[in-house]
């Protein structure tokens, strides 16, 4: 039986601890400034800085149990390779030697039979840290000539649609929601997603800001607000416009335009009028599946106050019609001035604000054109299960995957295995586990984690640079990515010296120090405090990007109307995209179900879900389906149901609840593909489908029927 340690021994080991600054690097707007604690090489625990104002000294669940991810019994150590069927994941140890020379043979022949185009990377944000996200590794393929990936599995719907209006990604500063006085969270659940956010919304609403929910789904974050509206998925701009319908029509009597940042700071203010004079609370009611009166209720409320903030978040951008969704919700500050106050306002991202040398970090000049002039070919990693499936045309012959776990997030899951356990497919996996993906690799290379390599970040939730330090050496035999893509490049022959740049170099380049937005700041201080603020224009000590205008369109105004959109083809106004599987679908009659499919709480996407502590209070995947769908389909609680479309299908546990909306099933995911309790995978139901503002995923755009099984 252990004891415990005595007082003298507990005060040498806290004497001996060392603390190293540090930054998160998942896929969250938060970008935490950690402390690494570190005694005897090892990392002992990890808590978030209380000097840094947006994490001040919290941390999320998962994150405060990283040491868990870190000494994980079930962490890759060494590179293996495949001895048994692809999907079985039988792997066997290798030397770094033997599994760089495989790569780089194979790499060789398939460029010498096929063309460089037939080797893909596939990555994301596992890691989002920019060394480790984009750097070294694009270097990498540039200059190999692989086919490019086209990024998109998360927020390029978004992203496409704020640039469209607002002309930046760019938005309220999230330690200013504390003084809003109304709070929309529209298609978000920051109490999973964006913590710190929260908090601060938590502080508003007890300085009496009222707190509005829009989602299919009542979240952990919609219960505690004090209005849940429960709309349709994919609906979102039917609302937004009937808002601002309400907005013009009763102007006079409630004054909530504010004209004069419209006539200074917008473009089209009439066409947009005369848009959304067609789109009464009534028509919208019909579509959304919000009663007209509370449309109505909601505009009034938005249009009381300037210090109103709009919470946007990505789910409200996966569906066919997401970017103009995006872009139609972004006209509302602009329209009642929210602007002009720091807790007014929207934020969907911040990710536009940083000064990235991203030329330099990647070096996209690298790449060769072909004798026609074109660069290699772009693959949309939506759309990987197509693509790998392609036999005719330049098919993938080789795939290394970091950063990503396809066989779990990609959609339409099905087709994306099929392609994974294709025998004439090469697959690289660098990682720190044993994934649904790593389980069809021929090599699998072994991945630091945060705590054991050098690098740097920016957010897409607040404005601040965060610094990370190695605190400790690598577990194992692991290395970082960068390393693994200088070694691979010079074992290939690449000789430009980029391709062998140190990691503190790169680090060091990441930002245009003498950008404005930098003015005064050095990379010293960054060292000495672990973060530093942009220095973007601020009001009552907050930034507050569109207080003047100042907007990054051609025009320099919110643009209302856009010839951006119009020379394109495209409908320049805001306006209603339906979603591909909405209800006015050719599928809505076999598939009368949508399925929303938003993010476990003590998951992030794919990562933490193989950590029982945090896996454990989720227990198996449930199919939650409201009382009336259960009813027709004579489904009781806790029922074994099968839940199927013509992609896949899924047996699971129904839990029948009101919390989510008549005609919506939901199933919280992030499980991976072998979670106990259920037979099939969420990921099999989703659609290859894109959006039609930067080609992004369409997740929540998905019909299903729901049978007892």
């Amino acid at each position: 039986m252990n004891s415990l340690p005595s007082s003298a021994e507990h005060a040498a080991t806290q004497s001996a601890t060392r603390i190293v600054k540090g930054a998160c690097p998942h896929d969250c707007p938060d970008t935490c400034a950690l402390e690494y604690h570190v005694a005897d090489g090892k990392l002992i625990d990890v808590k978030g800085s209380a000097a840094h104002s947006v994490t001040g000294g919290v941390l999320c669940t998962k994150v405060a149990k990283y040491p868990l991810r870190t000494y994980h019994p079930t962490r890759i150590k060494t590179p293996l390779k495949r001895v048994g069927a692809k999907g079985d994941g039988k792997l066997a140890p290798i030397s770094w030697d033997e599994a760089l020379a495989t790569i780089a043979s194979k790499f060789k022949s398939i460029t010498t039979e096929h063309g460089a185009e037939a080797i893909l990377p596939y990555s994301y944000a596992g890691n989002m840290g920019i060394l480790q996200y984009a750097s070294m590794d694009r270097r990498f393929f540039h200059a190999l000539g692989a086919s490019q990936l086209d990024r998109t599995i998360c927020s390029s719907a978004g992203a496409a649609g704020l640039q469209i209006t607002l002309g930046a990604r760019l938005g309220t500063d999230v330690e200013a929601f504390a003084h809003s006085e109304v709070i929309i969270l529209w298609g978000t659940n920051p109490i999973t997603s964006n913590l710190h956010l929260w908090s601060r919304c938590q502080e508003a609403k007890r300085r009496g800001a009222k707190l509005i929910a829009i989602d299919p789904y009542r979240s952990l974050s919609a219960e505690k607000c004090h209005q849940w509206l429960a709309i349709k998925p994919g609906t979102d701009a039917a609302l937004a416009l009937a808002m601002m319908h309400v907005l013009i029509r009763d102007d006079s009597r409630t004054h909530a335009l504010d004209h004069e940042y419209i006539a200074k700071h917008t473009l089209g203010f009439a066409e947009l009028k005369t848009r959304v004079a067609e789109w009464t609370p009534e028509r919208a009611a019909a579509i959304c599946g919000i009663p007209a009166n509370e449309i109505e209720a909601l505009a009034a409320l938005y249009g009381s106050t300037k210090k109103a903030a709009i919470r946007l978040n990505y789910g409200m951008q996966r569906h066919g019609g997401g970017g103009m969704a995006v872009r139609t919700v972004a006209c509302l500050p602009a329209l009642t001035g929210a602007w002009t106050e720091a807790s007014g306002g929207l934020l969907l991202s911040t990710s536009g604000a940083y000064p990235m040398n991203t030329a330099y970090l990647e070096r996209p000049d690298l790449m060769s054109r072909d004798a026609n002039g074109k660069l290699p070919r772009m693959v949309n990693m939506c759309a990987i299960g197509d693509a790998l499936g392609q036999a005719s045309v330049a098919p993938i012959k080789a795939m290394f995957v970091y950063n990503s776990n396809p066989a779990a997030v990609a959609p339409d899951g099905n087709q994306v295995l099929a392609g994974l356990a294709r025998e004439d497919l090469f697959t690289v996996v660098h990682d720190i586990f044993i994934t649904d993906t790593a389980r069809f690799a021929d090599i699998v290379l072994p991945a630091t984690t945060q705590p054991e390599h050098d690098d740097i970040h920016r957010s897409y939730g607040h404005y601040d640079i965060v610094l990370n330090r190695r605190a400790i050496e690598p577990v194992g035999e692991s290395l970082a990515n960068t390393e693994v893509f200088r070694r691979l490049a010079k074992l290939m022959g690449m000789s430009d010296p980029c391709l062998s740049e140190s990691d503190e170099s790169m680090i060091a380049h990441a930002f245009d120090w003498n950008h404005p937005m930098l003015a005064g700041q050095t990379f010293e201080s960054l060292e000495r405090d672990g973060f530093l603020r942009l220095n973007y224009p601020k009001k009552d000590g907050f930034i507050t990007p569109f207080l003047h205008g100042s907007f990054g369109t051609p025009s320099g105004k919110c643009e209302f109307y856009s010839e951006t959109l119009a020379a394109r083809g495209l409908d320049p106004l805001p306006n209603y995209t339906p979603p591909h599987e909405g209800d006015e679908s050719d599928l809505a009659n076999e598939y009368p179900l949508s399925l929303n499919t938003p993010p476990a709480r003590n998951f992030m996407n794919s990562t933490f879900a193989n950590i029982e502590e945090l896996a454990k209070p989720h227990g198996a995947p449930t199919l939650q389906i409201h009382p009336n769908d259960a009813a027709r389909r004579g489904i009781a609680n806790e029922a074994r149901v099968k839940v199927w479309n013509r992609r896949g299908e899924m047996k699971l546990a129904a839990k029948v609840t009101e919390d989510t909306r008549e005609g919506v099933t939901t199933i919280l995911w992030g499980h991976w593909r072998d979670h106990p309790g259920a037979e099939g995978f969420v990921n099999d139901l989703t659609s290859q489908a894109l959006t039609d503002l930067g080609q992004g995923a369409t997740f929540y755009d998905c019909r299903v029927q729901v049978a007892t099984a």
